[in-house]
């Protein structure tokens, strides 16, 4: 049995969604700027992190020499991992996900999310980090993204994932590092 003060109040919070949207997308957009901005205080103390417009320019066989097989394959042939494969969709700690070819940070422990698809997800990333494009490479059109600074494939971004934003960032693993706060 629903109790009175449980009713009123989910009632009270209808009833202002429906007569102030705009106020309640204000508090959203607010908490979402929140968690766009906070992402530095993740950072472990001393890391320095580079900028998104300080573009790595690496020939191919440089990047082949930088980072393992897998990881190239992934980030700069647009390959995929196996779904479950990646140690960091358990990872639940406060931190903060890195390319893993040119150490430019994207999302943040705030807004990774469990999907269920097997990769890490992500509802949103740090402005200006991430770039996108179509991909036709299913037969239908996705939308692909990748890091703004040296250019390697992350993922795909899909209109199914949870509020504030709806989207989710579905990322391969091994296109990522996690440096943990502390």
């Amino acid at each position: 049995m629903l109790e009175r003060r449980t009713f009123l109040t989910a009632s009270a919070l209808m009833g202002g969604i429906l007569l102030c949207p705009r106020a309640f997308a204000a508090a959203a957009a607010k908490s979402l700027a929140d968690i766009h901005d906070g992402w530095r205080a993740l950072l472990p103390p001393g890391v320095s992190v580079p900028q998104p417009n300080d573009p790595e320019t690496r020939s191919d066989d440089d990047w082949r020499a930088a980072i393992d097989a897998d990881r190239y394959r992934v980030l700069f042939d647009d390959g995929t991992e196996p779904p479950r494969s990646s140690p960091l969709n358990g990872e639940l700690r406060p931190g903060v996900f890195i390319c893993a070819a040119c150490k430019l940070p994207v999302f943040s422990s705030e807004m990774k999310y469990e999907s269920g698809t097997g990769w890490p997800s992500f509802f949103t990333h740090i402005p200006g980090r991430l770039a996108t494009k179509r991909d036709f490479k299913m037969i239908w059109p996705r939308t692909e993204y990748h890091c703004v600074r040296c250019g390697g494939h992350h993922g795909h971004v899909f209109n199914d994932g949870p509020a504030p934003t709806g989207k989710r960032w579905c990322n391969n693993g091994l296109a990522l590092e996690f440096l943990p706060s502390t």
